[in-house]
């Protein structure tokens, strides 16, 4: 889903829910809530093959053991998943991560397919379900941890998502601390928490300074605080880092006006016509 979500809810940044492939935890572009980041997915690299050998009588015979020809049979199937849902190929995405799960039921890689699938379906709850098994199952993968986090921003459960965030980015050897920080200063920011709000985004856009979820956060806690030259500086960041959304246009407008610069505010307006006619039609006023 591109950046399009209202600014105070978490879009995965899923730069996330949704995505990359295989070491597949950290899938970046497919989640819910891609382009500006609530959680990044990566994919699975195909592990080197590693055979056993074994004597018999005077000759030697080279094979893989069960259990290197079971952990590459499921890698296969997980590449094949990933690649069906970078392709909008539901069906086959479900399919090939379902298969994987009854070989390793304890795969959180398949989990994570199988709970983006359902996300993208519209199968909100299914898909929670599918976020927290694997979160469980990798409780020192960032971005499982991450990605459930921001599940939980996303359907009301804000207090208890910002402890998966702080698990996350504590979590060895994550690298995409940035996304974590960003999705839970959002959900604070969601809440009112704007201490909280501000610490991660700026640790956050400190890390990634074109964040452009972050950045939106930051102009919108600015926004809201009366700070109106702070959020313009961090509203221009945004529209400078990412193509625009029609939440970050209307912010836009709402800080030109706030600080009385109708010039810039009837630019914003004009583009926010011009790109997003559906969201002016829903927002006559």
């Amino acid at each position: 889903v591109p950046d399009a979500r209202p600014i105070s809810a978490c879009t995965c940044s899923r730069k996330g829910l949704m995505m990359r492939l295989p070491s597949f935890l950290a899938l970046a572009a497919l989640l819910v809530f891609v382009g500006t980041s609530c959680s990044r997915l990566t994919f699975v690299k195909p592990a080197s093959k590693r055979i056993a050998y074994e004597e018999k009588g005077s000759a030697y015979s080279v094979s893989d053991s069960a259990a290197t020809k079971q952990r590459l049979a499921t890698q296969d199937r997980l590449a094949l998943a990933s690649q069906r849902l970078q392709s909008g190929d539901l069906a086959s995405a479900e399919r090939e991560a379902t298969a994987v799960l009854k070989i390793n039921p304890g795969s959180a890689d398949a989990n994570t397919i199988l709970a983006i699938v359902q996300d993208q379906k519209g199968n909100s709850e299914r898909a929670g379900g599918y976020y927290k098994r694997a979160a469980e199952l990798a409780p020192t993968q960032g971005a499982a941890l991450n990605n459930y986090g921001a599940w939980l921003c996303g359907n009301g459960h804000e207090a208890e998502s910002l402890l998966w965030f702080d698990r996350a980015v504590e979590a060895p050897g994550y690298n995409s601390p940035a996304s974590a920080y960003a999705n839970a200063g959002g959900c604070a920011l969601k809440v009112g928490q704007y201490e909280r709000a501000q610490r991660d985004l700026l640790k956050a856009i400190a890390l990634e300074p074109t964040n452009a979820y972050a950045l939106a956060s930051m102009a919108e806690s600015e926004f809201r605080q009366g700070r109106y030259f702070e959020a313009r500086a961090f509203s221009e960041r945004r529209l400078a880092a990412a193509p625009a959304n029609a939440a970050v246009l209307q912010l836009a407008v709402r800080i030109e006006d706030k600080l009385g610069d109708t010039v810039a505010a009837s630019r914003y307006s004009q583009r926010l016509r011009a790109e997003f006619p559906e969201a002016v039609s829903a927002n006559p006023g």
